[in-house]
């Protein structure tokens, strides 16, 4: 009966507008950059006049509202233990972005309770009749709750660098996902390319690993190299994309943007079940 209640209430909201495409951007492993581009792309795809939010899902070790220069008063975790209303976790900074912040300090740390998950399936609902994007920026390292959810997205964005270490966490992590789910939607990004490096190599060796291995197909994004202004803004608490439009890792980053939102692409990652449905299913699956 649930299930038919949810693909029912699926039903209504799609007759009243497209649902938000969900979106988790992950990497093998800390310290590639992958808060930065998630903030920053948000951006991007802003201007494009996408009405997005960025959830970070590193409860007591994000940093999204750190980059994007806010002080929150409350997080993810005030909403899940039910002493916020999700409208009071929700923040927009003055360039018209929202976010959810996942909040700083081990002691947020925590575990998940079935009525925490199921408060977290009401508030994904009301986002995605909300908002076009939804991004979900995730922490590193795998909990059952996170592992449902990428599972359940529509698509990942894999963001990995050019060291060998990160192309095979990457591929690691891509490879996990897709044994258990062989449909999903995988995008690639290959951050801080070096000057002098090839651009494509990294995405071009994932994408190929994943075709003969495993007969996967991804897709690349494109590229971002390094920049010694992406670390000036990450100073300055504030977006490359705002504080430098014109440098070259800007231009690329809106050139991902534009590649993400190709028609094309949005068609094939909307397959099969919806995210809720999925994510339900993940929940009774693991609680059953």
């Amino acid at each position: 009966m649930r299930d038919q209640a949810e693909s029912l209430r699926m039903k209504m909201l799609k007759s009243q507008g497209e649902l938000a495409r969900s979106v988790a951007i992950v990497s093998g492993k800390g310290g590639v950059g992958k808060s930065n581009f998630s903030t920053n792309f948000a951006y991007a795809l802003s201007m494009k006049g996408k009405k997005v939010i960025i959830v970070d899902m590193d409860i007591g070790m994000g940093n999204v509202h750190i980059l994007l220069g806010a002080s929150p008063a409350y997080n993810l975790k005030d909403y899940l233990i039910g002493t916020k209303r999700l409208d009071e976790v929700m923040n927009e900074v003055p360039e018209g972005l929202t976010f959810i912040s996942g909040g700083s300090g081990m002691d947020s740390v925590m575990e998940w309770s079935e009525e925490m998950f199921v408060r977290l399936l009401e508030a994904f609902e009301y986002l995605q009749k909300e908002f076009d994007v939804i991004l979900f920026d995730m922490g590193a390292g795998a909990t059952q709750r996170s592992i449902e959810l990428l599972l359940s997205v529509d698509e990942i964005i894999v963001i990995s660098t050019t060291e060998p270490t990160s192309i095979t966490d990457a591929y690691s992590m891509m490879k996990f996902i897709s044994l258990k789910d062989p449909e999903k939607s995988f995008h690639i990004v290959s951050n801080r390319v070096g000057k002098g490096e090839d651009g494509t190599e990294t995405t071009s060796r994932l994408q190929f690993a994943m075709r003969k291995f495993l007969q996967v197909e991804t897709k690349v994004l494109g590229y971002l190299p390094e920049d010694p202004l992406v670390h000036k803004a990450v100073v300055a608490q504030k977006p490359f994309l705002l504080l430098y439009p014109n440098a070259p890792v800007s231009r690329r980053m809106k050139l991902i943007a534009d590649a993400f939102a190709d028609p094309q692409i949005a068609m094939d990652s909307r397959k099969g079940e919806g995210f809720l449905n999925k994510l339900r299913k993940m929940f009774t699956k693991g609680s059953g």
